[in-house]
C-alpha cells in the first residue's frame, strides 16, 4: 500500500451505562460509565486509524476536547512521517509548548495523546498487514529504540543499553511465538470481584469462571474491613487453594492502613494487593510492600508516565508492572516501560479494566514476550468479559488465556452501530449519584 496521507480526523465522545448494573466498580470509583474518547485517522487510500483513550464517564468531554486539540499535528501529514521517527512524533505531543504546562505529561492531556498516538499505530499496522503485536515483534531492535523518548530515563536505562538488551533477546521469538499459538497468553479475570456485587452473583460468577478454565481471580476490597474479609473468604470458598488470588483496594488506603488492612487479608494467600494508596506516593509503596512481605505489590494503572515507572523501580516499590495502553502516551511510552521492567527483572502484569483496554493491552503483552522480557512465570494479563461485542475484533479467550489477534491493526476499531448508539455529539450526558 502506497504511504497514506491523514484527510480528516473524527473524534467521538462515547459513552456506555455500565454503572447501572455495578460494572468496574470498586472502592474508590462506585459508579463508572465505561467511555472513551475516540479517534478516527481517515486517509486518502482509504485505511483507516483507530485510537481511544479510557475514562469513567464525566469528564470524557476534556479528553475529547484536548483530542481535537493535538489532531492538528497528524492533519494532513504522510504516514511515513510520523512513524520514520516515532519518538519525535510522540514529543511533539507531549511537549507543546504552552499545552504542556496543563501536564506535563500526565492527566487529561496525557491520556488524550494516547489516544492520537494509539491511532497512528493501528494505522501503520494495517497499512503493514499485521496486528500490532506482530508489527513491533517483527522490527528490529534499532526501530524499537526509535520509537522511545529516552528523556528522563537514561539514568535507569540509556538508550544503547535497550538496544544491547532487544538484540540479545531477538533470537528467542521463534520458539516463544510457538509457545503461545499453542497455548495463549496467561489471563486473570476481574469481572466476577466488582465491589458492587452481591455475594449471590460472586459465587456464580466464580463458578462460571473456574467452568471456563480460569485459575486466576482478582477481588476488589478497600470498604469495611469485615465485609472484605468476608468476600475474601467466600471467593477462596469458591475457587479453592491452588488457585490464585489477587486483591485491590483501588488507591483506597493511607500507607499505615494498606499496611494493617493487607496484614489482615494475609490469611487468604493473595497473589498481589493492587494499588494499596496514592498511585503517585512511590515511598509510601515502598514501605508497605517492606511491611507486608511475601505479600506482592502492584500498581501502574495510574501511573502517569515512565518517570515514575522509573522512580517505583528504583526505589524497589513494586514487585508488579500493571502497564495501561492510554494511562501512558500509547504505544510509545509503554514499550520504554517494558524496557526499564526488564532491565530491573520485575514482572508485567498489564491492566485491562475498561472499554478496549483488553483489545489494546494483548498486543502489548504479547510483544513483551516475544521481544523482551524472559520468561512467562508470575506473568498475566487482566481481563474484565465487558463491552467486547463492540469491537470489531474482539479480545478471543479460552482457559484463561488470550488467543493471538490475527487481523491488522491494534484491535482497537469499534463498530459503526455502537458508535451511532452510543455516541454524544452535543456534549456529555450526566449521570450523578
Amino acid at each position: 500500500m502506497r504511504d497514506p496521507k491523514i484527510a480528516n480526523i473524527r473524534v467521538i465522545d462515547l459513552r456506555f451505562p455500565t454503572s447501572d448494573q455495578q460494572i468496574g466498580s470498586d472502592a474508590v470509583n462506585r459508579d463508572p460509565d465505561y467511555s472513551a474518547a475516540y479517534c478516527i485517522l481517515e486517509t486518502d487510500a482509504g485505511v483507516e486509524g483507530h485510537g481511544l483513550t479510557f475514562t469513567l464517564g464525566r469528564g470524557n468531554e476534556l479528553c475529547v476536547s484536548a483530542l481535537k486539540y493535538l489532531s492538528r499535528f497528524v492533519q494532513g501529514r504522510y504516514l511515513s512521517s510520523l512513524t520514520v521517527d516515532f519518538a519525535a512524533f510522540s514529543r511533539q505531543l507531549t511537549g507543546d509548548t504552552q499545552f504542556r504546562w496543563l501536564g506535563p505529561e500526565k492527566g487529561v492531556i496525557h491520556l488524550a495523546a494516547a489516544a492520537l498516538i494509539n491511532a497512528v499505530w493501528d494505522l501503520y499496522a494495517r497499512v503493514e498487514g499485521k496486528p500490532l503485536w506482530k508489527l513491533l515483534a517483527d522490527m528490529e531492535p534499532e526501530q524499537i529504540v526509535r520509537a522511545i523518548d529516552f528523556t528522563y530515563i537514561t539514568d535507569a536505562i540509556a538508550r544503547e543499553e535497550a538496544l544491547d538488551l532487544l538484540k540479545e533477546r531477538a533470537s528467542c521469538k521463534d520458539t516463544r511465538l510457538q509457545h503461545l499459538q499453542q497455548n495463549g497468553y496467561p489471563a486473570y479475570t476481574t469481572s466476577a470481584g466488582w465491589i458492587g456485587f452481591s455475594d449471590d452473583k460472586i459465587r456464580h460468577l466464580c463458578g462460571e469462571a473456574l467452568a471456563q478454565g480460569w485459575t486466576h481471580f482478582k477481588l476488589k476490597v478497600g470498604g469495611d474491613p469485615a465485609d472484605d474479609l468476608r468476600r475474601a473468604h467466600l471467593v477462596r470458598a469458591e475457587i479453592g487453594s491452588g488457585n490464585k488470588l489477587m486483591m485491590d483496594a483501588n488507591q483506597k488506603w493511607d500507607v499505615l492502613e494498606a499496611i494493617q488492612r493487607t496484614k489482615e487479608l494475609a490469611e487468604l494467600d493473595p497473589w498481589w494487593m493492587e494499588e494499596p494508596t496514592s498511585p503517585d506516593d512511590i515511598l509510601g509503596h515502598a514501605r508497605i510492600r517492606q511491611e507486608v512481605s511475601p505479600i506482592r505489590i502492584a500498581t501502574g494503572e495510574h501511573c502517569h508516565n515512565r518517570v515514575m515507572f522509573k522512580q517505583f523501580l528504583q526505589a524497589g516499590a513494586i514487585d508488579v508492572v500493571q502497564i495501561d495502553s492510554c494511562r501512558l502516551a500509547g504505544v510509545n511510552e509503554n514499550l520504554a516501560v517494558l524496557l526499564l521492567a526488564a532491565k530491573f527483572n520485575i514482572p508485567v502484569c498489564a491492566h485491562a479494566g475498561g472499554v478496549g483496554l483488553c483489545e489494546c493491552v494483548q498486543h502489548l503483552a504479547v510483544f513483551d514476550y516475544l521481544r523482551v522480557s524472559t520468561t512467562l512465570e508470575n506473568r498475566v494479563t487482566e481481563f474484565v468479559d465487558h463491552l467486547h461485542e463492540h469491537f470489531v475484533d474482539p479480545v478471543r479467550v479460552v482457559k484463561g488465556h488470550y488467543l493471538l489477534s490475527e487481523k491488522p491493526g491494534y484491535s482497537t476499531e469499534i463498530r459503526p452501530e455502537t458508535l451511532s448508539t452510543y455516541t454524544y455529539p452535543d456534549g456529555p450526558v450526566w449521570r450523578d449519584r
